[in-house]
């Protein structure tokens, strides 16, 4: 029988071990080890598959659509109630680590016996218990419940054990481990062909179930299944059209071995984008190898060009026939937004093959663009962003549909190793055949309407016709489908064209694709790249600051920053937290330290006098601050030490800015 102690004492090995391989054989042993102490015999142990699950930061499998719904507010309660720390003492711990599970350590420590519950001396949580309180938190209906099942884990559970399951809670493992090197040691471990597991992987989300499959011989027998998330491939930013042209036209020179990188802050909006989906790094390597290599032609572009749309990136799953009706929607971080789109949902329910599509959600004006609809800015559509309901009004007021680009699955296949013209021809070919049927109204479908006592007058209207107040209305099902337009270019005239063009529509700008080139999930490479123009940069001043979490926890590392209004008053316009290198952090925590007004704990407000020039990919309207403006994914390009605070941009400069955006909201 395997415990959680088991699996934290790997995870601490880990997360103190640098080298890659002596990383794979530690979780081999680990799993190993879990598998040998099943008492069922040769019958494959479910603790084998907890073991990789819990190790790569996973409750559950990822197609499972079920959540612990706990947060780090209900975890520092437990923690506070089962160590008996001050609120003081937690913080003061969590400072120092930048992590709840780090800090739980220290005070937990602190409670027990010194060494003896560290030593062996009680044998650890089973993992099966472990996983009982999982399922538990998920179907909980209070967080009285939620709170008690945590706790009840805690108290039987070493500092150790406590670290790694809060981790594990937050799904913040912060070992160095990816589910890719994990994938490995799997196959190492089951003598296995690591691509077969990965691929297992993909399929089914599951990691245990493909342990279990792994131990078993049966890798092969894996089938794909719907409703689960795969990786986004992404796009690589370039500068100018020339740049993008010579990514295509001009075959690289071998590249010598690239310094270390500068690491930035987890979190920055470029950073995310990146990292978007870690777990399918290894997979996206097959697929690569698999795949035709992209071509490169001196002088020609085999590209295709396509407006890059201020949306929000989403993945439509639908048309499984064991589950009629059923859609899913996901966002790039992974997260099931369905309930937020409801008539996406609706519209694409009607289709009765299993697709996969990628895309973009976009707030649609029907009426723009000569009639064939256009785009809403972003500041609109955000308004809809993170909703888990929609109301009729706001469904009404701020239409969406989907903006298809991509095919990831059809006909029983994935089609990521195909190549971009085929997934484009049979993503066309789709669209074709179901554009037509993919429709949803303004407001939700009323209830359908009950005989009357004059002997059934309304019975032979459609349920899904009549807007509430209305039932002998028609309701015009309006298009929620729209295929991404796409063009062949030749030379960097014609993009930087194509580009101004874009910008004349209202969109980020555009998108140059390699003709040949494969889908790699979660890859941000060459063969996809992106031309978005900045604005302008603002010079501001530094208003407050947060500590980081992490690596830069202990460090101030997040800075809130102001512009100036014309009697000279501060007005915060947003918070910016990449750009800077580590050596520059350090220098700006010592000196905001010393010039601090106020200490409120995790923030604290400075003396206005550090100058920033920030770069920004657009404007917003917004109440979060008291500027009315929000710049939106700022990045600090350099601190200004040779520009004084009256020399700051002032909020005339900012308006100005918002005003040009050709994507800004059309305003009474």
């Amino acid at each position: 029988m395997a415990t959680f102690l088991h699996v934290a004492q790997v995870a601490e090995a880990l997360a103190g071990e640098a080298s890659r391989l002596k990383k794979r054989a530690a979780i081999e042993a680990g799993l190993l080890a879990a598998h040998s102490s099943s008492p069922s015999g040769d019958v494959v142990s479910d603790d084998a598959g907890r073991f990789c699950l819990y190790l790569a930061g996973q409750p559950f499998a990822e197609a499972d659509a079920r959540r612990l719904n706990v947060g780090g507010a209900l975890l520092s309660k437990a923690v506070l109630s089962v160590s008996g720390a001050t609120d003081a003492a937690l913080t003061a711990a969590y400072r120092k680590h930048g992590d709840l599970g780090a800090a739980a350590y220290d005070l937990f420590a602190a409670r027990d016996l010194p060494g003896a519950r560290e030593a062996g001396t009680v044998p650890g949580v089973p993992l099966a218990d472990v996983a009982h309180a999982f399922d538990s938190m998920a179907v909980a209906r209070t967080t009285a419940v939620r709170s008690a099942l945590v706790e009840g884990l805690l108290r039987a559970m070493t500092a150790l054990e406590a670290k790694y399951l809060l981790k594990l809670m937050l799904a913040d493992m912060r070992i160095g481990v990816k589910q890719s090197l994990v994938e490995e040691a799997i196959a190492g471990a089951t003598q296995s062909d690591v691509v077969a597991v990965r691929h297992a992987v993909m399929l089914e989300a599951d990691l245990a179930r493909a342990v279990s499959r792994a131990f078993a011989g049966t890798l092969a027998e894996a089938r794909m299944t719907l409703f689960h998330p795969l990786g986004f491939m992404l796009a690589s930013p370039v500068e100018s059209p020339e740049e993008a042209v010579a990514r295509f036209t001009e075959a690289p020179p071998k590249p010598p071995k690239p310094a270390k990188p500068k690491r930035r802050k987890k979190g920055s909006p470029d950073d995310l984008a990146a990292l978007a989906d870690p777990a399918q790094e290894g997979l996206a390597e097959d697929i690569e190898a698999e795949a035709p290599a992209v071509a490169v032609h001196s002088g020609e572009v085999l590209a295709f060009l396509e407006d890059k749309y201020d949306g929000m990136r989403a993945q439509v799953h639908c048309g499984d026939p064991e589950q009629p009706g059923r859609v899913a929607i996901y966002s790039r971080s992974r997260e099931d937004i369905t309930l937020g789109f409801p008539e996406i949902a609706e519209a694409f329910s009607h289709i009765t093959e299993p697709l996969i599509l990628d895309g973009e959600i976009l707030g649609w004006n029907y009426t723009g663009n000569d009639g064939r609809g256009q785009a809403l800015p972003f500041a609109i559509l955000g308004q809809r962003i993170g909703r888990k309901a929609v109301s009729d009004s706001l469904r009404a007021e701020i239409p969406v549909i989907f903006m298809a680009f991509d095919l990831l699955f059809a006909e029983g296949d994935l089609t990521l190793p195909l190549p971009l013209t085929e997934r484009r021809k049979r993503l066309e070919e789709i669209v074709a055949r179901w554009q037509a049927q993919v429709t949803a109204p303004l407001a939700s479908p009323p209830p359908a309407p009950k005989p009357s006592a004059q002997g059934g007058l309304f019975v032979g209207h459609d349920a899904r016709e009549g807007i509430a107040g209305d039932s002998l209305k028609p309701v015009e099902r309006l298009g929620r489908w729209v295929l991404s337009p796409s063009q062949r270019v030749s030379d960097a005239e014609e993009i930087d064209r194509a580009y101004r063009d874009a910008r004349a529509r209202a969109n980020e700008g555009v998108m140059l694709k390699a003709a040949n080139s494969a889908y790699l999930p979660g890859r941000r490479g060459l063969a996809w790249v992106k031309l978005k123009r900045e604005l302008g940069t603002l010079d501001v001043v530094i208003t407050g600051a947060e500590y980081g979490s992490g690596r830069r926890a202990g460090l101030l590392s997040d800075y809130t920053f102001a512009v100036q209004n014309a009697s000279g008053e501060l007005l915060n316009v947003g918070k910016a937290y990449s750009g800077v290198t580590d050596a520059e952090i350090l220098q700006l925590t010592e000196w905001l330290r010393e010039h601090t007004l106020e200490d409120r704990g995790h923030f604290r407000t400075v003396e206005p006098l550090l100058i920033l020039e920030v770069a920004f990919n657009n404007i917003m309207r917004s109440d979060r601050h008291a500027s009315g403006f929000a710049l939106r994914f700022p990045r600090i390009l350099r601190i200004r030490d040779d520009k004084p605070l009256a020399e700051i941009d002032t909020l005339a400069r900012v308006e100005e800015i918002y005003q040009s955006q050709p994507d800004r909201p059309a305003e009474d």
